[in-house]
């Protein structure tokens, strides 16, 4: 199961909608208000001029294939640059474009032909037909604090100024999830853009909508989230990582303590506590667990032991759980899921 599962067809539509790249507003979010203003220099053009007139300038698109080629040397531009027009749209629309030319940022853009095979996909018209608050979360899911250069990236997640991360994949290239850079390393006065082939999508639901969606897996899990009143806390709050045992795991638990389950989610001090001891405060994804073990602290006040490198957990009591990796990073708007194939218990 992959994490494009977890998303509904119609938070497909409705993410997939708009999506450009990034900018950021410093009178709305905390990441927007923490970005750096860039220092000047003569010799460079800002990001929103780049982005405007990409025809005017071909010397600053040499095409990440060539540049392996020729071992990292950028020679003349062989093919008409990558234009932006929907991009550029988007900024204005959403009132981004002054601040995507003041400030450092590193921005993931997807070219004219990234956003033309979208529209045809989800079946619009054009940039036009998508209101700028849908817009904004997806644009600033293309943006990155800071001036950050291929050179310095490494295979795992990396946070956007929409709060969710990326995933950024080396090998032949470089990519961000599922999308291809196709030109690197453009140098600008404010920060450095990255074009990519594909648009990239930011999660649309929240933790507790995820496990929801997915009641084979986690019905066991959100009655119990819904019978600890906490519910409202993992759907608004956060952001946080939460560690989530499967049905099975719950069936286990049952069959290990002597319980059914309608015994344990009656005992509401108790469940709070187990469920709380899955939660922890932040997003932590796979490339942040440490590859030795380490105690981590939770929202239930105790800790529990993670060693990625045989991804296993073992808990207050010494028992050991399972990390499932093909259901780790499961992004939601608040957080990350992690999937476990083991309730884990704190000291009780």
């Amino acid at each position: 199961m992959k994490t494009s599962d977890f998303i509904s067809a119609k938070g497909k539509i409705a993410l997939a909608l708009i999506f450009s790249f990034s900018l950021i507003a410093t009178s709305c979010s905390k990441e927007e208000n923490d970005i750096t203003p860039s220092e000047p220099q003569d010799d460079l053009l800002d990001i929103a001029t780049i982005l405007e007139n990409s025809d005017q300038y071909p010397e600053l698109f040499i095409e990440q294939d060539d540049l392996l080629k020729n071992g990292g040397k950028s020679q003349a531009a062989s093919k008409r640059p990558p234009t932006f027009f929907n991009l550029t749209i988007a900024l204005i629309k959403t009132n981004l474009l002054s601040t995507v030319a003041r400030n450092q940022l590193t921005v993931l853009a997807p070219s004219d032909e990234a956003f033309q095979k979208l529209f045809k996909e989800l079946g619009v018209r054009g940039i036009w037909d998508i209101p700028a608050e849908q817009l904004k979360p997806i644009l600033l899911y293309h943006v990155i604090k800071g001036k950050v250069f291929s050179s310095q990236l490494k295979n795992g997640f990396v946070p956007t100024l929409n709060g969710a991360a990326v995933e950024v994949k080396l090998g032949n290239g470089v990519m961000f999830n599922d999308s291809k850079v196709i030109y690197a390393n453009i140098r600008a006065l404010n920060g450095v853009i990255h074009v990519i082939d594909k648009v990239l999508l930011p999660p649309t639901q929240n933790i507790v909508e995820i496990a929801q969606s997915l009641p084979d897996s986690f019905s066991t899990l959100v009655a119990a989230v819904i019978a600890a009143d906490l519910a409202g806390v993992l759907s608004t709050g956060g952001p946080y990582t939460v560690f989530a045992p499967t049905n099975a795991a719950f069936d286990a638990l049952f069959a290990e303590l002597g319980l059914t389950a309608e015994q344990l989610l009656s005992n509401k001090d108790l469940l709070t506590k187990v469920l709380l001891y899955h939660v922890v405060d932040g997003r932590v994804y796979s490339s942040d667990l440490p590859l030795s073990p380490l105690a981590v602290k939770t929202l239930n006040g105790g800790s529990f032991t993670v060693d990625a490198s045989k991804l296993k957990i073992t808990d207050f009591n010494g028992r050991a759980a399972g990390l499932i990796p093909s259901l780790l990073n499961i992004q939601g708007t608040n957080g990350v899921i992690h999937v476990i194939d083991r309730v884990i218990l704190p000291q009780l």
